[in-house]
């Protein structure tokens, strides 16, 4: 069984590949959408899929027994108790209008637990990683720092970000839990990227984060990167966070985030 770390130095070189075929590739005009989705605004472009290919190739070059889970590709079975769990575009709208806030995301997971992740996001020139047990670190041109989310925040001075479903009543539905949050925070920020929210937040740019209808692969690296940065990531009443709904958020805010959004039943559609 390979270490963390030589998993997580694959990941790393594997995503810098794919967020450098991803600037430099990007159609001037933006990608053609070549499907939708959950609806006519959940889309996935040429770009999306060709990462996804590239990520699987290079990594199925190195480890050709492992599984894969893949937002484009879904699951792939392997038979070496590792998976890797890939969104090789998260923030897909974002890539499409080229903004800034999209993401490459690369999880490996060893017997069902992730043990390493890595996020590189190209247009920030931001890499970050976590490996389970040894920190999370943010890499930059200008050299690496360990991450660390805020400390001592109350709730009223909390910087929460969240995110919107495809769904036009799961988004009204979102909006009215919004409106119950709003007035008990410091601010909310949309980024429309799922991964560079938990980044963020492991980063201490972000307080607290909240989402219904997240999947694995936009959560697996991130969520470690923000465990391992200190914070608490988890699903209402404690569950496993998953697409029902997920709180991320430093240990001193997440209990009284949970606590505030319990009432206002934010996983009724």
């Amino acid at each position: 069984m390979s270490l963390p770390g030589e998993l997580l130095d694959l990941a790393v070189a594997t995503a810098r590949e794919a967020g450098r075929m991803l600037v430099d590739k990007r159609p001037a005009d933006g990608p053609d959408v070549v499907q939708t989705k959950s609806s006519p605004t959940d889309v996935v472009t040429q770009m999306d899929r060709a990462a996804e290919q590239l990520i699987i190739e290079r990594i199925r070059a190195a480890r050709p027994d492992d599984a894969f889970l893949g937002e484009e590709g879904g699951d792939r079975a392997g038979g070496s108790g590792v998976r890797w769990v890939i969104d090789p575009i998260d923030g897909t709208v974002n890539y499409l209008y080229d903004l800034p806030d999209w993401a490459v995301s690369i999880a490996v997971e060893v017997d069902g637990r992730a043990v390493a992740g890595a996020v590189e996001m190209p247009r920030r020139g931001e890499t970050y990683t976590a490996a389970r047990g040894a920190g999370a670190l943010l890499h930059t041109a200008s050299g690496t720092r360990e991450l660390r989310v805020n400390a001592g925040v109350p709730l009223d001075r909390a910087l929460v970000a969240t995110g919107f479903g495809y769904a036009a009543a799961r988004r009204a539905r979102q909006a009215d839990v919004l409106t119950g949050v709003l007035p008990h925070v410091r601010d909310i920020r949309r980024g429309g990227s799922c991964c560079v929210d938990l980044c963020s937040l492991a980063a201490g740019r972000l307080d607290a984060y909240y989402e219904r209808g997240v999947q694995a692969w936009d959560i697996a690296a991130g969520a470690l990167i923000v465990q391992e940065a200190g914070g608490r990531v988890e699903g209402l009443h404690g569950v496993v966070p998953g697409p029902e709904f997920t709180i991320a958020a430093a240990p001193d805010v997440f209990d009284d985030l949970h606590d505030l959004l319990v009432p206002l039943d934010p996983i009724r559609d």
